[in-house]
């Protein structure tokens, strides 16, 4: 594909090296694979977020996370249309009328936890959070937040499944493994790269980290 960033669809960065915008937040180790739409993460997935001004929603992304190519981050409130006034067209910034005010309203932050993944082309809209350990399926739309440990899909998106038991996933969110030092996640991906919660779990007590 000529001038795309990516070498293929195998290649991957890591966001927050390649982020200028002062109102986005991405943890560490949360890479972005944008090989199919060729532009960086910043560039094509966040969408009518300023870059400069302090009073609007921002992007705040946590450690671990894997986001598709394409995946959609609609910023911005709603950009100045009011569905609840007699029209939605934004006069204010059309220049029309010097008599028009501002219908912008903020939607709150877009959050997206840790070791969220996030599918390719999903679309996630305004203010909405998304929990640590969800995946997002490719092309869902999703409009409401998330719970921890669950997997949704469609438009708009809903819940298809837990991950997990109730149990494994309150024993997840006590670990909070993205948060350890990095040694310690060194020493635990045999067991981060399986099924056996519990085995994690026992571990995790007994090394009290």
């Amino acid at each position: 594909m000529k001038n795309n960033i990516f070498e293929s669809w195998q290649h991957s960065y890591i966001i927050k090296d390649y982020i200028t915008n002062k109102n986005i937040e991405v943890g560490d180790f949360t890479f972005y694979s944008g090989y199919y739409h060729a532009k960086h993460f910043q560039d094509y997935c966040v969408r009518y977020l300023s870059p400069d001004r302090d009073d609007v929603d921002k992007l705040k992304i946590g450690k671990f996370c894997s986001i598709g190519s394409g995946a959609v981050f609609i910023m911005a409130g709603n950009q100045g249309h009011r569905y609840d006034w007699i029209t939605t067209y934004p006069f204010y910034y059309s220049k029309i009328n010097d008599n028009s005010k501002d219908g912008y309203k903020q939607a709150g932050d877009t959050i997206v936890g840790n070791d969220v993944w996030i599918g390719t082309e999903a679309v996630i809209m305004p203010g909405v959070k998304i929990n640590d350990g969800a995946v997002i399926g490719t092309r869902a739309v999703v409009t409401k937040d998330v719970e921890s440990y669950t997997i949704v899909g469609g438009n708009p998106a809903k819940p298809i499944k837990k991950r997990f038991s109730d149990d494994e996933i309150k024993m997840l969110l006590e670990m909070k493994w993205w948060d350890w030092p990095i040694e310690e996640i060194r020493e635990f991906i045999p067991l981060l790269c399986s099924e056996n919660i519990k085995a994690l779990y026992k571990k995790f007590l007994n090394k009290k980290i």
